[in-house]
């Protein structure tokens, strides 16, 4: 009678988790993303994001070409079998050699939006580019990704992630809550001790992003600093960085697509 009481509690055990639905997300810092890439890139870039859910760019440049690649990519990952949606956001409110746009763009097939998403006007003055918000609907559960490229590493982007920490204290939500993007921080050190303690947790651990000019030996990869942070109610199945080099022999023609590699989470909503 255990034995029987065991094998249906496992085989219920296991329907719970299969059931729960997998999605991913891939967060790309993708270097002066705009006019200067040629539709053989924009392809090979619809190939690496192709098989996530969700996809949040960052540095997309704040004029007209911005919104050209965005909605190029968008078009060659429709051309590969499933039916994508994107919204940009509103150049950032920053100097003028500073702002930038953000982008999603996302499989409609299971994934919804009531809205175009918002600049968060709240961090304007805190941070040189503020975060960009959206909500999706994934079967009826609710996800906020907030997409964020902070200012350089020696221009303190660590006062930046503490105000975005603030900002996540003050606005705790029950519903699981995504923060993505390029904070030019190793997600080690103390500054993000205070988004650990209110539950988030790094996709990837202390896992290089950022390419080298040019090789060191066989070694390209140069800085930790891209990641993407999830809320408590979020479980990770998943997270590693997409390396798209490979070899050192490929540094110069993936660095045409940009300086740093894409982040990816697998993962269901609790």
């Amino acid at each position: 009678m255990f034995k029987k009481t065991l094998f249906l509690f496992l085989v219920l055990l296991h329907f719970n988790i299969s059931s729960q639905e997998a999605i991913s997300i891939i967060s790309w810092n993708i270097r002066d993303f705009g006019r200067t890439k040629s539709n053989e890139e924009l392809d090979e870039m619809a190939e690496i994001v192709s098989d996530a859910d969700i996809v949040a760019i960052q540095e997309v440049v704040a004029g007209y070409g911005g919104a050209q690649a965005v909605a190029k990519l968008a078009d060659n990952l429709n051309r590969k079998g499933s039916k994508w949606d994107y919204v940009i956001s509103n150049p950032t409110n920053s100097t003028k050699y500073v702002t930038e746009r953000y982008a999603f763009i996302w499989k409609t097939k299971n994934i919804k939006i009531k809205n175009r998403g918002l600049l968060i006007a709240d961090l304007d003055s805190l941070v040189d580019r503020e975060p960009f918000y959206l909500d999706f609907y994934i079967k009826g559960k609710k996800l906020t990704i907030l997409n964020f490229h902070s200012r350089p590493y020696d221009k303190n982007p660590e006062s930046e992630i503490l105000a975005i920490t603030d900002y996540l204290k003050i606005n705790s939500s029950q519903h699981p809550i995504i923060l993505a993007g390029d904070f030019n921080v190793n997600e080690k050190e103390l500054v993000f001790n205070g988004l650990k303690t209110i539950g988030y947790k790094a996709s990837i651990n202390n896992q290089s992003t950022t390419l080298k000019q040019s090789c060191d030996g066989n070694d390209y990869l140069n800085y930790p600093i891209d990641n993407i942070f999830y809320s408590k109610n979020v479980s990770k199945i998943e997270g590693r960085a997409i390396d798209f080099v490979k070899v050192c022999e490929n540094l110069e023609e993936a660095r045409k697509l940009s300086d740093h590699l894409p982040v990816y989470l697998n993962f269901s909503l609790k």
